[in-house]
């Protein structure tokens, strides 16, 4: 049977308006996993996501998928309905809403706090948050001073990369570091452009939740496509940095995820008044292209795109990752 439950995660807020989220599976168990698409970010490709996983997790639970069960109770929150009005910069933000210098920073206290009240006792918890709204990004990991464990389980949702960056990066959510403090796996998933659908990804990023469902044995019965590429495992000391050079309009027809050499033009930088090319962006090493900028207008120095080097990157294949790490194999208790 279907069991949404309605929870209160802002009693602070305008009396206490209700919110929803997922809460499946045997609902006598402490809950394996939790997943949030930020609150705080408009993570609208976390948010399309989740709530396509949710449906199919209702569906697993209904018995409407023969051969499928649901052996582990996890909660999904997809998005904050309501709430985000309040949030100056979220999406379906409405002017003057909120004072911005002075509630901002209660409202991002109160949506953690909130959020955390519902997810803090999973063991597993993912946050789904995008990284800029003018960079699109390659579907990663992104692992903050990681246990070994955490390592390992980064592995199992096969994305292309996992990447460990230090605790104190500014990239670290706040709902990351708050999950620290409870013991347990916390990872942050990178995916895609802030404010846009790219369903490209939305594909990516559903395929590597469902293949962590399974490989951790929360959910029985699933029969994944077999893997046609290792992921690779990277370090802080692999990712280069591409800036601009010039003021101008930067354009790139590179996607994400392709493979770039040393000496390969990345893009271009137009004058916006004349329309000449000013510069070629050239990348300075080869490796996998992880980062792009979308939002054209760049000043000397902005990011154009994030190259991650493949010389020393570890490979690591999921399923043989899983099976050394913890003894048994793939989908089973």
């Amino acid at each position: 049977m279907v069991n949404t439950k309605i929870s209160r995660l802002f009693p602070r807020w305008h009396g206490g308006e209700l919110q929803s989220h997922h809460d499946i599976g045997p609902s006598g168990r402490t809950p394996r996993l939790a997943l949030v698409a930020d609150p705080q970010s408009g993570e609208l490709n976390g948010m399309f996501v989740l709530s396509r996983l949710a449906a199919f997790l209702h569906g697993v639970e209904a018995g409407k998928r023969p051969g499928l069960q649901l052996r582990e109770r996890l909660v999904i929150i997809s998005t904050l309905g309501p709430f985000a009005v309040l949030h100056p910069s979220g999406v379906g933000s409405r002017q003057g809403a909120v004072d911005t210098a002075v509630d901002q920073p209660r409202w991002e206290g109160a949506a953690v706090d909130a959020v955390m009240d519902i997810t803090q006792t999973a063991y597993y918890r993912v946050d789904i948050h995008p990284l800029s709204l003018e960079i699109e990004e390659l579907p990663q990991i992104s692992l903050y001073a990681p246990s070994d464990d955490e390592r390992a389980s980064a592995c199992l949702f096969g994305l292309p990369a996992v990447i460990e960056r230090p605790v104190e990066d500014d990239r670290a959510t706040e709902l990351v570091r708050a999950w620290r403090t409870h013991g347990g796996e916390s990872f942050a998933i990178h995916a895609g452009q802030a404010g846009s659908l790219q369903t490209t990804h939305c594909e990516t990023l559903f395929r590597g939740l469902v293949a962590f469902l399974d490989r951790t044995g929360i959910v029985s019965g699933l029969r994944l496509a077999p893997e046609e590429d290792d992921l690779r495992y990277f370090d802080r000391s692999q990712i280069c940095v591409v800036p601009a050079e010039q003021a101008g309009i930067f354009s790139s027809r590179l996607e994400v995820g392709c493979w770039v050499r040393a000496g390969e033009e990345l893009g271009r930088i137009y004058d916006g008044f004349t329309g000449g090319v000013q510069t070629r962006v050239i990348a300075p090493v080869g490796g996998l292209l992880a980062s792009v900028r979308r939002q054209p207008m760049v000043r000397p120095g902005d990011l154009t795109a994030r190259i991650l080097m493949a010389g020393a990157a570890r490979q690591r294949h999921p399923v043989r990752w899983l099976e050394k790490r913890h003894g048994r194999q793939t989908g089973q208790r």
